[in-house]
C-alpha cells in the first residue's frame, strides 16, 4: 500500500469515541487501525481552547501536554484534481495483516505478494484486496482475481496490546517448522465458531477455531506478544493472557476520556475572552497589535465577541493577565466543582458567548423539592481523548492501580491530545438541600442504600476491584435515576434524538458546599445543538408537566415485579428497580454506563413505598 492511500471516511467525533489510535475501523472491504497521534500531521488539526479540560489533562499525562486539538478534517469536496486537501485525513494501516480468499479459502499475510491492493480514488470505500489469479478452493478453476477479506479473529490483553491471530501456532497446536499454506473453510450452514476450520496444506494439520476461546483458549494460545499496532512497537514483556477477539467486537477499545464544560472563570468578560484563547494574544508585543489579530480571528470565525472590545481595553487585560492579576482556577482537582459554582451563583453570567443562561421560577409542585432552574440557552462541552483500554472498560476507580492499564495514544509522553467540542443548551434543576438530608436520614433510604452498596461490592469484587472504592452513593442513584427518567420524556417533547441528549451529576457531599443536582442537555456535534427545543421545555408549567408524567411513569415497569423487586446482590449488578423498559438510556447519554439506578428513591414501587424522595405524603407533611 502506498504512503497516501484514501480507503474510507469517518466523522471527526469518531476518532474520539470510536475510532481513536489504536482502534479498528472496519471498512466495507478492508480493516484498518488508526495510529498513534505522533503519526498524524499536527498543523491540520486545529487547537482548542479549555483550560480547565487542559489542566485536568495534565495532572493524568503531565505538563508536557501544550494543546488540545480536533482531529484533522477536509473543509471541501473537491472531487477534480488530486490536491493535498484530498489527502487530510488520519493515518491507518491494514489490520488484520492476515487476509482471506473468498474463493479458495487462502490465509496469508496480505504483504507477502500473494494479493494486490486495488484502490479506488474516486471511491475509497472501494478499494480492496484481491488474490491474484485464484484458481478456486479444488485448483480447476480459470484464474481471475477474487476478493479478499480481513480474518476475522485477532488476539487482545488487558494491557493495550493487540495482534494478529497465531495462524500457524494454532493450527500446528505449538511451534512448528511446517511452511505450508493455510486454508479457511466453513464445515455447516452457520458460522458459529465449532463449524469454522483452519487447515495447512503442507502437513494436512487442521483445528476448530472453538478451541481458541474460553478455557481451551487459555491452553492453546500463545503468551502475550506485547504488540501495539497502532504504534509498531513490543513491550519487553506481558504477564497478561492473550485473548482471542472477533474484528469488530466493543472489548477490543474503550476510549478514556475526560470532559468539561466551557464556563466563565474569571469576572471580566474580556479576561474571559483571553483566557479562552490566551494562545493568539501571549505573543503580541504592543497594543498596535491587537486590532490586526482581532481581525484575524473574525474571519476564522473564532472567538466571538472579541470585536466588541477596543484595542486599549484589550491590551490592559493582556498585561492584567501577564503580571498575574487574574485568579487562576484551573488547578482544581474535581473538574465539576468550578462547574457547581457557576451553576450556583446566585448571579449567573448572562452574555459569556459559550454560557448563556436565564434562571426561572421552579415548578409550582414541586418548589418544596427544587430550589434553582436555570435554563442554559447556550453552552459548549469540550471533550478530550487520554487514552484505551481493551477487554475491560476503565472503571471509575480513585486508585489507577485498580482500573484496566491505559494505552497510550502514541509513541512517547504525548504533547497534545485529540479532542472536541460541542455546542448546545440545557437544563440545570438544583435541589432543595434540606429536603435531600431529611431523605437520606430515612430508613427506607438507608435499606436500598445498602441493597446497591451490596451489588457494588459483588461487582467489584467479581473483577478483583477494591470492594469499598468508588461507590457514589444514594444520592448520586437517586438524582442519577431522576436525570435517566426526564431525558426519555425529553425526548418525546423536544424534537431532539434520545442519544443527543447527555446529563451530568452534581451529588458531591464531600466538600463544604453539597452538590444535589442534574444539568441535562444537548451534547451532538450537528444541528441538534441549536434547535431550542430543550430550553422550551424547562419553563415552569412544561418543567412541572414533565417531571410529573416521569414519575407517574416510574411507578410501575412494564416488567414488574421482575424490575422492582430486583436484588444487585443476587447478581453483582450496579442497579436495582431499573431496566430498559424504565430507566436506561443511550450509552451515549449516560455518564455512568446505566449503572447505580433505582426508581424506587423517587416515587413508591411494587416492592418499596417507604424511600421515594417524591412521596406525596412525605412532601405534604412538610
Amino acid at each position: 500500500m502506498s504512503d497516501k492511500t484514501p480507503v474510507g471516511e469517518v466523522r471527526p467525533s469518531q476518532l474520539l469515541w470510536t475510532y481513536g489510535p489504536g482502534a479498528l475501523i472496519d471498512l466495507p472491504n478492508l480493516s484498518v487501525v488508526t495510529l498513534g497521534i505522533d503519526r498524524w500531521e499536527k498543523e491540520r488539526c486545529t487547537p482548542i481552547e479549555e483550560a480547565r479540560l487542559l489542566s485536568a489533562v495534565r495532572r493524568v499525562l503531565g505538563a508536557q501536554v501544550d494543546s488540545l486539538r480536533m482531529p484533522p478534517f477536509r473543509v471541501s469536496e473537491n472531487m477534480g484534481k488530486r490536491t493535498a486537501e484530498d489527502y487530510t485525513g488520519v493515518p491507518v494501516r491494514p489490520f488484520p495483516r492476515w487476509l482471506r480468499c473468498v474463493k479458495c479459502g487462502l490465509l496469508s499475510e496480505y504483504d507477502i505478494g500473494l494479493f494486490k491492493l486495488k484502490e479506488s480514488y474516486h471511491r475509497p470505500e472501494s478499494t480492496r484486496f484481491v488474490h491474484k489469479d485464484c484458481k478456486g478452493s479444488r485448483g480447476d478453476q480459470p484464474a481471475r482475481d477474487a476478493d479478499a477479506v480481513p480474518a476475522r479473529f485477532l488476539v487482545a490483553c488487558r494491557n493495550g496490546h493487540l495482534d494478529d491471530f497465531p495462524w500457524h501456532y494454532f493450527v500446528h497446536r505449538g511451534t512448528s517448522d511446517c511452511k505450508g499454506t493455510l486454508r479457511f473453510f466453513e464445515s455447516g450452514a452457520s458460522l458459529q465458531t465449532e463449524n469454522l476450520w483452519i487447515k495447512c496444506d503442507g502437513c494436512g494439520a487442521a483445528r476448530n477455531m472453538a478451541h481458541a476461546f474460553g478455557r481451551l483458549g487459555q491452553e492453546n494460545l500463545p503468551a502475550c506478544r506485547g504488540r501495539h499496532a497502532h504504534l509498531d512497537t513490543y513491550d519487553e514483556k506481558c504477564e497478561e493472557d492473550a485473548r482471542a477477539v472477533l474484528l469488530g467486537a466493543t472489548n477490543s477499545w474503550f476510549p478514556v476520556t475526560l470532559s468539561a464544560l466551557a464556563i466563565p472563570l474569571a469576572d471580566d468578560p474580556v479576561t474571559q475572552l483571553l483566557t479562552d484563547d490566551w494562545e493568539s494574544f501571549e505573543d503580541l508585543e504592543s497594543v498596535d497589535e491587537v486590532k490586526p489579530t482581532v481581525r484575524l480571528l473574525q474571519k476564522k470565525g473564532l472567538l466571538p465577541g472579541i470585536e466588541r472590545y477596543t484595542a486599549d481595553e484589550i491590551w490592559n487585560a493582556i498585561e492584567k493577565k501577564r503580571s498575574g492579576g487574574v485568579a487562576e482556577t484551573v488547578t482544581e482537582a474535581d473538574i465539576k466543582e468550578p462547574e457547581w459554582r457557576v451553576l450556583t451563583d446566585p448571579n449567573p453570567p448572562t452574555d459569556y458567548p459559550h454560557f448563556m443562561s436565564t434562571p426561572v421560577e421552579p415548578p409550582e409542585k414541586y418548589k418544596s423539592h427544587v430550589s434553582v432552574v436555570l435554563l442554559l440557552k447556550r453552552l459548549r462541552e469540550v471533550n478530550a481523548l487520554l487514552g484505551f483500554t481493551r477487554v475491560e472498560a476503565p472503571e471509575e476507580a480513585e486508585s489507577s492501580d485498580e482500573s484496566a492499564p491505559m494505552a497510550s495514544l502514541g509513541k512517547g509522553r504525548p504533547e497534545w491530545v485529540p479532542a472536541n467540542q460541542v455546542h448546545g443548551e440545557g437544563i440545570f434543576i438544583r435541589f432543595e438541600e434540606s429536603m435531600m438530608e431529611a431523605w437520606e436520614t430515612r430508613p427506607g433510604v438507608q435499606v436500598v442504600d445498602r441493597r446497591l452498596f451490596n451489588g457494588h461490592r459483588g461487582w467489584r469484587n467479581s473483577r478483583k476491584l477494591d470492594p469499598n472504592d468508588g461507590y457514589p452513593g444514594v444520592r448520586y442513584a437517586m438524582l442519577h435515576t431522576l436525570s435517566h427518567l426526564l431525558i426519555r420524556e425529553l425526548a418525546l417533547d423536544c424534537g431532539y434524538n434520545a442519544a443527543s441528549i447527555r446529563e451530568r451529576i452534581y451529588a458531591d457531599v464531600e466538600g463544604e458546599n453539597p452538590q444535589a443536582g442534574i444539568l441535562i442537555y444537548t451534547a451532538a456535534a450537528d444541528s441538534d445543538g441549536t434547535l431550542g427545543g430543550l430550553v422550551e421545555l424547562g419553563k415552569p408549567e412544561r418543567l412541572g408537566e414533565l417531571l410529573e408524567q416521569a414519575l407517574d411513569r416510574a411507578r410501575v415497569c412494564s416488567s414488574d415485579p421482575l424490575c422492582s423487586e430486583h436484588d444487585p446482590k443476587k447478581d453483582r449488578s450496579l442497579h436495582s428497580a431499573a431496566c430498559h423498559a424504565c430507566s436506561f438510556v443511550s450509552e451515549t447519554s449516560c455518564e455512568k454506563g446505566n449503572r447505580y439506578l433505582d426508581r424506587s428513591l423517587l416515587v413508591p414501587t411494587l416492592d418499596r413505598a417507604d424511600a421515594a424522595f417524591f412521596d406525596p405524603s412525605v412532601s405534604s407533611a412538610s
